[in-house]
């Protein structure tokens, strides 16, 4: 293996030695399969293709501080997948096959795992796709579920440095009862125009308002938004935000530290009365906002004063690294000790 500048990863697509495969044929799911392959052999009529039945997930693993491997809340992007599926009528892939299928990928790539104190991870994506050919809007019959895996840096170049978002108000990422809840292509594709323009525009990403009424913050780009006021860790509540294993483990710590977590509507007014706003997800763990501006009338939001993440998002980012790099104790079980 050529040497790895670890500290320097980006975060994107690494070719690694392996990846696993299982397909859904006359209604079961079939044995593992191993493959060095790249490339899907795929029907021209496959649902994917046309009809957008595609859900994905993404898990870190970590190299411990006692050399150990975790990963971190496996389960809970499992019980999201079988949501997703559920949701666009794909075969629902059993916790069996999905813990299989991500232990024994990490194990014949674990070369790749980046050492610790690096700040690097490996990261893991589950994807789920109908292959079973349709003419005419029907799921499909056959189905595959495969993981591949690489390491990788922090989503934003910035990493757990202040960045800017763009409020946007003329897109939305997703429909009012459609699918914004569950992780799937289509809702990251009506991301893609927007989040270009913000990035020409100076920003590292955006921020979406609620699609009904353009009244309140709903999704950050490709994560979750909060907002720190006072003792109080807020985020918003809406049908259409995919809910973030991270932001429920960044809750859980906002409670065991004594702060008040509210759940519920935040009307984009609001930006003006947090002391603390930033962006969570497994890809960045938190990235911190320094500016939101909103597009449509040029109002300026600002935060991070020094130029630095605000000292609650600080606690909360490194008491959760600590727990997924094996530093501080995993009271609440959410590592899978590989």
């Amino acid at each position: 293996m050529e040497n790895i500048d670890w500290g320097n990863l980006p975060f994107g697509y690494y070719k690694t030695d392996y990846n696993v495969r299982s397909y859904y044929r006359d209604g079961k799911w079939g044995e593992l399969e191993i493959t060095s392959a790249e490339y899907i052999p795929i029907h021209i009529a496959a649902t994917c293709l046309h009809y957008g039945q595609e859900a994905f997930e993404g898990i870190k693993a970590f190299r411990g501080v006692d050399g150990k491997v975790r990963v971190f809340r496996w389960d809970e992007n499992a019980k999201r997948m079988r949501r997703s599926a559920a949701g666009i009528m794909m075969a629902e892939v059993p916790d069996e096959l999905f813990k299989k299928a991500m232990v024994t990928v990490i194990k014949l790539n674990e070369k790749y795992i980046p050492p610790y104190g690096t700040g690097a991870a490996l990261y893991i994506r589950p994807l789920l796709i109908g292959t079973g050919p349709q003419i005419g809007i029907n799921p499909a019959h056959e189905y595959m579920f495969m993981i591949i895996v690489g390491p990788v840096g922090p989503y934003f170049k910035e990493g757990f440095n202040p960045v800017k978002i763009q409020l946007v108000s003329d897109y939305d990422r997703a429909a009012p009862q459609g699918t914004g809840h569950i992780k799937v292509g289509g809702n990251y594709a009506a991301s893609l125009r927007p989040a270009d323009r913000a990035k020409m525009e100076g920003h590292a990403n955006i921020l979406f308002l609620d699609s009904t009424e353009h009244k309140y913050i709903d999704e950050a780009g490709p994560a979750n938004f909060f907002g720190i006021k006072g003792n109080n860790y807020i985020t918003p509540d809406s049908p259409t935000i995919l809910p973030s294993i991270t932001n429920m483990s960044l809750q859980t710590i906002a409670k065991d530290i004594g702060m008040n977590v509210e759940r519920r509507p935040v009307p984009f007014e609001e930006l003006s009365e947090f002391e603390e706003v930033g962006a969570c997800g497994t890809a960045a763990i938190i990235s911190p906002i320094s500016m939101i501006e909103d597009r449509e009338t040029g109002k300026v939001y600002k935060y991070c004063k020094d130029g630095k993440a605000g000292p609650k998002s600080t606690i909360l980012y490194n008491k959760l690294r600590a727990i997924q790099y094996g530093e501080e104790p995993d009271i609440h079980g959410w590592n899978l000790i590989i």
